[in-house]
């Protein structure tokens, strides 16, 4: 497909606004790494709530829905949905107490946190792990998805997208650190959302609306079973299948919210308030309001491209279908806007991921370990040319990756296990660095097992132990196995608190009045009388509950009057309203500044 002058024309007004707000941001960005990186912690919670929401809409998000919709129904995209749950854990349990740190990187918390040997091992580990392990898994399916993209839309070359969009992911990330990317990211956002939205309408419109599209849908022979459930359901799905979303959406949501880059935007707000709102917002609009354009086309594709009738690259590869829609249904224009929109979820998620992975090879390597007494410039150089060597190991990720899909899991597995301790060492003395490092070690070795096992199958181990650990590494296994990751690794970690030696009271005191945490503090607690917990655990987890019935009764009602279901829609909607309602008569999202007592 060639896109016509008119599409090349938007396209450029798009590259000559995003590259202007980054070049608008240079100089502000070079005064110093809090600058560069945290953007001198002033951000208000609307910018940096959005820019989480603009970083979650990337260029994968609407290939892998549509890929999900067309596999399994509407209810695969539970696949992200479940994260709601975590979100607001990040919101009520979480958000404050990152913002009173007061640090530029989640992996500068484990010195604060962790004392001796171990906290200083743990912050270089978890730079290695985060910063360049799980931050280039992330940034090569983002690339992955417009290789993809470009294929269909432009006719490009694997070699070619990864060249051009290296080159753009590049250039006002390298210039203008955590500034331009927030700011460019309400432009793209608002330019992704729009071209998602109108693809969708143009598909309702062609299919002749909610209704017709469910006519159309549940005549035809050859859709997956039960297309349009919402949630998973018995009759159209395997009891594995089934056990497997029950354990994602009820479990594993405890993994979520914790990126770093997340906690990059709440290391940037202005105080307590903004760090729990950006965490609200970036809950709302990333699963309750930009999924449902993206499901739409998924499910319009099952019509204009039967599965029975799918042309050979789209029956191998199920994520062709988003961008074979926008070829098929954009005019001349649109279609420019819709490009325009993918690059843009592209540039807001590699921005975001550029600029977090530096601050993880400057902050906590580099200025940690190698040279920690240069200038504040010295350092901000450094956070620009980290930037391209993270874009070099990201390019390298996207060529050995082949599905979006199957890479979201292998994230799951990876950072399945990590859930109970991320939790817990705010709220229990016990946690220290050793247990956190066996918690890395342990998840790493479980979500790798059946590379490991096949490694060991190759040199003789029989197949009566390998069988048995293949098949719990199959993908009909699923989910199931990443709650068993969780429960195993939790044993390790826990086990390794126990029989090893706490961390020092002096480190454990400063951590306890500067974050201001509650929960089971022992001893550390009863030295500190002053120091209060803002809210009580019971206030937290009804606030959470209320959060979570928020953002999934808008979610259903939503998807409920997109598919001709009205009443129900209606219904839910005011469970949203009224929870929300609720959610902020309730919850004290307080004033108070991110400092503490004396």
């Amino acid at each position: 497909m060639q896109l016509a002058t008119l599409d090349w024309i938007i396209i450029a007004i798009y590259g000559i606004i995003t590259f202007g707000l980054g070049v608008w941001y240079t100089r502000r960005a070079g005064q110093s790494m809090e600058e560069y990186f945290v953007a001198g912690r002033s951000l208000p919670w609307w910018i940096a709530g959005v820019s989480l929401a603009a970083t979650w809409f990337a260029s994968d998000a609407p290939l892998a829905a549509a890929s999900l919709v067309r596999q399994k129904g509407i209810f695969g995209n539970w696949l992200w949905w479940y994260e709601a749950g975590g979100l607001m854990m990040l919101v009520f349990f979480y958000a404050k107490l990152w913002r009173r740190a007061n640090i530029i990187t989640d992996a500068e918390f484990m010195e604060m946190r962790y004392s001796g040997k171990a906290g200083t091992a743990l912050r270089g580990i978890s730079a290695i792990y985060h910063g360049v392990l799980r931050n280039c898994v992330v940034m090569g399916w983002v690339m992955l998805a417009m290789i993809k993209f470009a294929q269909v839309l432009l006719g490009w070359d694997m070699s070619t997208t990864l060249f051009i969009c290296g080159i753009v992911a590049v250039i006002y990330t390298f210039a203008s650190g955590l500034w331009g990317v927030v700011m460019t990211d309400m432009f793209q956002f608002i330019t992704g959302l729009a071209g998602s939205t109108i693809l969708a309408g143009i598909v309702l419109y062609n299919l002749g609306g909610p209704s017709g599209m469910v006519e159309a849908i549940s005549n035809l022979k050859d859709a997956p079973p039960g297309a349009l459930d919402m949630i998973p359901n018995t009759e159209h799905s395997s009891a594995l299948e089934f056990a497997s979303y029950m354990c994602l959406i009820f479990v594993l949501w405890m993994r979520s919210g914790h990126d770093g880059y997340s906690g990059q935007r709440i290391f940037a707000t202005k105080n307590d308030k903004h760090a729990m709102l950006t965490a609200l917002l970036w809950g709302i609009l990333a699963v309750a309001v930009m999924t449902w354009p993206w499901i739409i086309v998924g499910l319009g594709s099952l019509v204009i491209f039967p599965i029975s009738e799918a042309s050979e690259a789209l029956a191998a590869d199920p994520e062709l279908a988003y961008p074979m829609m926008l070829a098929e249904l954009m005019p001349i224009g649109l279609k420019g806007m819709l490009v325009a929109s993918f690059l843009a979820a592209f540039m807001s998620t590699m921005d975001t991921h550029l600029c977090w992975g530096g601050s993880y090879l400057v902050n906590d390597i580099y200025k940690r370990f190698i040279k920690k007494d240069a200038t504040e410039k010295h350092y901000v150089l450094a956070s620009r040319l980290s930037i391209l060597v993270l874009v070099g190991f990201a390019i390298l990720t996207a060529m050995n990756m082949t599905s979006i899909e199957k890479a979201w899991i292998y994230l799951i597995d990876l950072t399945a296990g990590l859930a109970g301790v991320w939790l817990l060492r705010w709220y229990w003395w016990r946690v220290n660095g050793w247990s956190e490092i066996s918690a890395i070690g342990a998840s790493l070795i479980f979500a790798n097992g059946g590379l490991i096992a096949a490694g060991f199958h190759n040199l003789g181990m029989s197949d009566s132990l390998y069988e048995p650990i293949r098949y719990f590494y199959a993908e009909d296994f699923g989910f199931v196995r990443a709650v068993c990751i969780l429960v195993a690794t939790t044993i390790v970690w826990v086990t390794v608190a126990i029989l090893t030696k706490p961390d020092n009271e002096a480190t454990l005191n400063t951590f306890y009045r500067k974050v201001r945490p509650g929960g089971w503090w022992g001893d550390i607690a009863k030295q500190n009388p002053d120091i209060q917990p803002d809210e009580s655990g019971s206030k937290r987890w009804f606030g959470w509950f209320l959060g979570v019935l928020f953002i999934y009764s808008g979610l259903l009602g939503i998807g409920n009057i997109l598919t001709a279901k009205t009443g129900w829609g209606i219904a839910l909607l005011m469970i949203a309203f009224a929870s929300g309602y609720g959610l902020f008569k309730t919850v004290d999202f307080g004033e108070k500044e991110s400092v503490a007592p004396n």
